[in-house]
């Protein structure tokens, strides 16, 4: 019997009430845990040593292809269906546990290749214990989607909150008790258990897996066209670490990857679990195009209200930020953060458009810009590696422009809007934010030596005020959106 979805039911309004919940909960619940992440994640990267960080990260090309070939997409092709049934279900986790399965196999066979070609006999250690994060994926992908066509996030967030909380408690007591590299290792692991169980309970998943998929043509379709991007992003986003895991020493590499970690905090961790809810939406939307136009417009706009003046601040205060937050001995990574971060507000963007694109049935969209940017970006690497880590860190401020530039002009005229209608959303943030950026690098210059606490208190002191006082001149109308989001939600 067709199990229909409870949004897809509802009238319009029903969406719109539903978004601003699953809002409340899945951003409440993120900001909740990567402040508990984050307090433990500081203090583990004060424990631990660059080299520590640079082994590992010699692991995380492969996890992170794996990661995308471990069929979240396949499931996520179950959101956008009108009704879906049990016995689709039973299929979907069937090919999800396979596949796990098999690339749990797989990694624990290649593990000695990899750490040849980093020349790190460590790392064939970390990727066989790795494999057990797989495990934990079917549970994750199938539970993510049950609860993603419900749009009920207030679940989903109740166990992506236990996992924080489980990962961070792990990573904290193995830095104390010692374990080095290892404790980067075991905290992935107690957290993806953690977080699968969690929402294993909360989707109610009480199927049996069936490994025959006749009639499933059309969710494996749609999930190969997804799993085609994921690849093409994989070669885009890990050739840095690839090709500077080969030219670089572990300390060096150590220093890149914890600066990039720093510079895409708000990309990464808060943009992603809203892409989430969006693709859930304008999955419901996908027939009202105007609907979806507008929308896309505004969420573009109210995010870079958000991003622009956080990753421009962080540029400006690389130098005390660091010497603040990881301590003295990652100097090493404030100019790289400085550079990195610059880039960040097109890397914010370019990831808005999946989510649209893909709702609108049209991942052949996510699939181009992925091979562009799995072109642009590897050839960037290559020509900076010459400078080292420095040289990798300003790969992405000439080469993600000419990506985002692409991506939206594939993009756009599927989404139903104009160059002029997404830079009117752009204009307010980027306007505020330049006269913040020049009223704090003006104060930085004057400011007399201060120990680098106090340098950031004071950079600090002069950005905030600035920029919520020029938004509220020009950026008057996305001021009043996220009032009036707040409202609705006041009123829910």
């Amino acid at each position: 019997m067709p199990l229909s979805s409870a949004a897809a039911a509802r009238p319009r309004e029903g969406i719109g009430a539903r978004v601003l919940h699953g809002l409340f909960w899945r951003s409440g619940s993120q900001i909740l845990a990567q402040l508990v992440t984050w307090a433990a994640t500081f203090l583990v990267i004060r424990l631990l040593r660059p080299g520590d960080y640079g082994v590992f990260a010699m692991t995380q090309s492969v996890l992170a292809l794996f990661g995308m070939l471990s069929g979240g997409s396949f499931a996520s092709a179950l959101v956008r269906r009108e009704t879906v049934d049990r016995h689709e279900i039973r299929q979907v986790f069937g090919l999800l546990i396979l596949l796990n399965g098999g690339l749990a196999c797989v990694q624990i066979a290649l593990a000695p290749w990899v750490a040849a070609y980093y020349r790190q006999p460590i790392v064939t250690d970390l990727l066989r214990v790795q494999a057990l994060l797989y495990v934990a994926n079917p549970f994750i992908a199938l539970g993510t989607a049950l609860l993603a066509r419900q749009m009920d996030f207030r679940r989903q967030a109740i166990a992506n909150f236990a996992s924080a909380i489980a990962g961070a408690g792990t990573a904290l007591g193995g830095a104390l008790a010692g374990l080095g590299v290892w404790t980067l290792v075991l905290a992935p692991i107690a957290m993806v258990w953690t977080r699968g169980l969690g929402l294993a309970i909360a989707a109610r998943l009480r199927v049996v897996p069936r490994f025959g998929f006749r009639g499933a043509g059309d969710i494996v379709g749609f999930g190969l066209a997804m799993v085609t991007s994921q690849i093409f992003w994989f070669v885009q986003t890990q050739a840095d670490v690839f090709i500077g895991g080969r030219a670089l020493d572990p300390r060096h590499l150590g220093l890149y990857t914890t600066a990039l970690f720093l510079a895409q905090i708000l990309t990464s961790k808060f943009v992603p679990p809203m892409n989430e809810i969006a693709y859930a939406a304008y999955a419901r939307l996908q027939s009202d195009r105007a609907a979806v136009a507008s929308a896309f417009a505004r969420s573009v706009r109210l995010v870079m209200l958000v991003a622009l003046p956080f990753q421009a601040g962080m540029a400006l205060t690389a130098g005390p930020l660091v010497a603040t937050v990881l301590g003295p001995h990652w100097a090493g990574s404030a100019p790289l953060v400085g550079a990195l971060a610059v880039a960040m507000p097109f890397v914010t963007l370019q990831i808005l458009f999946a989510p649209v694109t893909n709702a609108l049935g049209r991942p052949r969209l996510a699939v181009n810009g992925a091979i562009a940017g799995a072109i642009i970006m590897p050839a960037a690497f290559l020509l900076g590696i010459g400078d080292g880590a420095a040289g990798l860190a300003r790969a992405w401020t000439f080469a993600f422009p000419l990506l985002t530039a692409y991506t939206a002009a594939i993009s756009l005229p599927v989404i139903g809007l104009g160059w002029r209608t997404l830079g009117a959303a752009i204009r307010p943030a980027l306007l505020s934010t330049a006269i913040m950026a020049a009223c704090v690098a003006a104060a930085d210059a004057i400011l007399p030596a201060l120990p680098p606490a106090a340098h950031l208190a004071a950079l600090m002191a002069v950005g905030a005020p600035t920029y919520a006082a020029a938004a509220m001149l020009l950026a008057r109308p996305a001021i009043a959106d996220l009032a009036a989001l707040a409202g609705r939600r006041g009123r829910a």
